[in-house]
């Protein structure tokens, strides 16, 4: 089950980014050969008006393939019945460059959609004057008092809550008092009174009081309202981690100029992995895990890396800059020692996703 999830996962973010090609070659009148589901070898297709509709044997997303994409040289443009105006390349760099975008603003309009929905479904983040209860550690004072998690903390004797950052303020406070009672006053009513352990008695990687607290809670607004909320915020979360993934690609550069491959780095194995452990959590944790992929899609297929979208619009940027265009068999070459690459590099992320599973 887990490994048709994710083949459904990794085919949808392809398609949908295809799909964005594909729409804006036709709205740019470029002739679409092929759209295809899967790659090949074909099993299945149709020809409806000027376009092969395919299904192929590959399970793995899909492929547009447009009318002089891949020119080898600029005579397979003058061939005989090919109509010029309609290749790909014979597009003005506006055109190339909206075409080339296309499948980028998809997935990361995907995700936006995505995140969207998660947050209209389960309530608004914002910021609240009262801490949250996520965990509760077992054996610790705040278990041993009765705090659950869930318990909402308005209060605590010698502290406001009205002001600054509560949840850091709440925390410095409970470590100023370590080994003294302090009383905690729940949104329930209840009183809880406990005492936080010392240093010298509090267990690595947990807190004085043994809790985990934000001072973030999901607000459930009124219907006709959260689509609307959710779209802001679902916008925000994918800009959020779009510049997350662009500081881990920075990492991952620096280290791979270093020889090493970052363990945090997963390829298909590793994405497979992650999607088990996901999809046993249930549908909205397949709904964001899927919201991040694509986001990182989009961040990935606009690098300036040859046989990617961003390499071939750094083609266009040449040429705007030079007004000069690179030979069409100059450009193919590029394209061609930069796929070698990508495999390689992926070669080397999945054999150290086998290592790390394997040890």
């Amino acid at each position: 089950m887990q490994i048709i999830i994710f083949l459904i996962i990794l085919s949808v973010l392809v398609l949908i980014h295809e799909l964005g090609h594909f729409v804006a070659a036709r709205i740019f009148g470029i002739k679409v050969e092929e759209f295809g589901l899967g790659y090949p070898p074909k099993v299945w297709g149709k020809k409806v008006g000027e376009t092969i509709y395919s299904i192929n044997f590959l399970p793995f997303g899909g492929f547009v393939r447009l009318l002089g994409e891949n020119p080898t040289s600029l005579e397979e443009l003058r061939g005989a019945g090919v109509d010029r105006k309609r290749t790909f390349f014979s597009q003005k760099k506006r055109v190339r460059t909206a075409v080339l975008t296309a499948g980028v603003a998809m997935n990361f309009l995907l995700g936006v959609i995505l995140f969207s929905a998660i947050y209209t479904k389960i309530g608004i983040p914002e910021e609240t004057d009262y801490l949250t209860v996520t965990g509760v550690a077992a054996g610790s004072p705040a278990e041993a008092a009765g705090v659950k998690a869930d318990d909402r903390i308005v209060g605590v004797t010698g502290l406001s809550f009205e002001d600054g950052e509560v949840d850091q303020a709440f925390i410095d406070h409970v470590n100023a008092h370590r080994g003294e009672e302090i009383i905690l006053q729940l949104k329930d009513g209840r009183q809880v009174r406990l005492v936080p352990r010392t240093e010298e008695a509090t267990p690595a990687n947990q807190g004085a009081l043994g809790v985990v607290i934000t001072n973030v809670d999901l607000i459930q607004y009124p219907m006709w309202q959260r689509p609307f909320r959710g779209a802001v915020v679902g916008l925000k979360e994918a800009l959020s981690w779009g510049r997350e993934i662009l500081a881990s690609l920075g990492l991952m550069v620096a280290r791979l100029a270093q020889g090493v491959v970052p363990k945090d780095v997963a390829g298909p194995v590793g994405i497979y992995e992650i999607s088990k452990s996901v999809s046993q959590e249930g549908i909205l944790a397949v709904l964001q895990f899927m919201a991040v992929l694509s986001v990182n899609l989009a961040i990935l297929n606009l690098l300036p890396l040859p046989a990617l979208d961003g390499g071939r619009l750094a083609f266009v940027v040449v040429e705007a800059v030079t007004g000069k265009r690179v030979k069409p068999e100059v450009e193919q070459w590029v394209h061609l020692v930069g796929m070698v690459l990508l495999l390689g590099l992926m070669a080397l992320v999945t054999i150290a996703d086998i290592r790390r599973l394997a040890g």
